[in-house]
C-alpha cells in the first residue's frame, strides 16, 4: 500500500502513482485519515478532487459561523469553504500544531475542503459489504455524516451529508 507521508504537497490524486485497479474487481478505493484522537475514517476515492495543505494562517475566517467553519481559501480561482471535520463531527478541533490537509470533496459541482491533520493511506474494500449507519452504533453527533460502517469497524463517511449539512448550509448562503 502506498503510503501519504511522501505525498502531502499532491497537487491531483493521478500524481500518487497508485497501480491501477483491475476492471473485473468490485474493490472501492478509500482513503483513510484519522477522525478523533483514536480513530480514523475513510473517504470514497472517487468523490475526492484533490488533496492540499493547508496554512492556517491563509484562511479568512468567515464572522458568524459555526466553529467547525474554519473559513474559506482560495483555491482554482475560486472561494473554497474549509470544514474542520473533526470538530464538525463531534471530536476536539484542530490544533496549531502540524501543517493540516484539505480533502476537497465535491458534489454536484460544489466543492468544500474537509481539514485534517493528515491523510493516511488509500484502501480498497468492498462497499456491497457496508453496513448502514444507525443509531447506536455511532455517536449520535456523527451519525448524520456516516454512510456505514465495514465488516473490520471501519468507518466511511457521506461526503454528500457533510457538504449539506444544514447547520453550516443556513450559515453559508449568505457568501458566495
Amino acid at each position: 500500500m502506498q503510503t501519504f507521508q511522501s505525498v502531502l504537497a499532491v497537487a491531483s490524486l493521478d500524481a500518487l502513482g497508485l497501480d491501477p485497479i483491475p476492471p473485473e474487481t468490485n474493490l472501492s478505493k478509500l482513503l483513510r485519515f484519522p477522525l478523533g484522537l483514536q480513530e480514523s475514517a475513510l473517504l470514497p476515492l472517487e468523490q475526492i478532487a484533490e488533496i492540499i495543505q493547508v496554512n492556517l494562517a491563509e484562511i479568512l475566517p468567515v464572522p458568524e459561523m459555526p466553529s467547525c467553519v474554519l473559513g474559506i481559501c482560495n483555491w482554482r480561482t475560486e472561494m473554497l469553504w474549509l470544514l474542520d471535520l473533526n470538530h464538525l463531527v463531534g471530536y476536539p478541533p484542530l490544533t496549531a500544531a502540524g501543517t493540516p490537509v484539505a480533502i476537497i470533496v465535491t458534489v454536484n459541482e460544489y466543492a468544500v475542503g474537509l481539514v485534517v491533520p493528515q491523510v493516511d493511506d488509500i484502501e480498497l474494500h468492498d462497499l456491497q459489504q457496508l453496513q448502514r449507519s444507525a443509531p447506536g452504533l455511532f455517536p449520535p453527533k456523527l451519525l448524520p455524516f456516516v454512510l456505514g460502517a465495514l465488516p473490520n469497524g471501519s468507518t466511511v463517511l457521506d461526503v454528500t451529508g457533510i457538504t449539506q449539512y444544514h447547520l453550516w448550509q443556513i450559515h453559508r448562503t449568505g457568501v458566495s
